[in-house]
């Protein structure tokens, strides 16, 4: 089991936790985080991109010409395809882009994701994380002490002060142990989590 040193935000050890192998101490499968990113974003997009085909656009009602003595190509319709103003051919209309992955290949990707930056030393277990008040100066000074240029941090439940502290720094997210993802985990160097949370990801994540 990897051990990591418990520190306060004043950056002084206060003790140790020891994280299961099965969670942060697995083997990382990279072909897993193209899976479940693409499969995560594919969720978050809305689908509602839109054109209009030949039967949508307005017009079109009666033949732009005569059929025969033009010398022109004959045409039934000012909104055909390949009119000004026509229809488009195939193009996007609303739809789910989502597809499932399952529940265990994103566990799998998950845990390697955790083990990752465990191995990469990036990972930062406080005993706490409380701010006295809405402060964002406060939270960049505990970034600042630690060196971080960017952070995710990941608490029990969410707590409205440590949010809204951080929501205008530049790459810090803080989530709620139900909303830790792969991508998120990913798209930050630097991780962050308090004892309580370390416990709610191991009894989420537990077999």
């Amino acid at each position: 089991m990897p051990t990591i040193d418990v520190v306060n935000t004043a950056k002084e050890t206060v003790g140790s936790v020891e994280l299961p192998d099965d969670i942060f101490g697995v083997e990382v499968k990279e072909h897993l985080f193209y899976t479940v990113v693409r499969y995560q974003l594919a969720n978050r997009r809305a689908g509602t991109h839109k054109v209009k085909s030949r039967c949508e656009v307005s017009g079109g009602g009666r033949k732009p010409f005569k059929q025969k003595g033009t010398g022109r190509a004959r045409q039934g319709t000012i909104r055909a395809p390949q009119m000004r103003g026509g229809g488009i051919v195939h193009g996007p209309t609303p739809r789910d882009h989502g597809f499932k992955v399952s529940k265990k290949v994103r566990r799998a990707a998950l845990c390697s994701a955790l083990s990752r930056r465990v191995q990469e030393s990036k990972l930062t277990v406080f005993n706490a994380f409380e701010l006295s008040a809405v402060k964002t100066k406060e939270f960049r000074k505990v970034m600042d002490s630690f060196g971080f240029d960017d952070l995710l941090l990941i608490l029990p439940e969410k707590d409205n002060a440590v949010y809204l502290s951080a929501r205008n720094l530049p790459d810090v997210q803080v989530l709620p142990v139900a909303g830790l993802n792969v991508y998120d985990v990913l798209k930050h160097k630097n991780i962050a989590v308090t004892s309580a949370a370390v416990d709610s990801i191991v009894s989420r994540l537990g077999r």
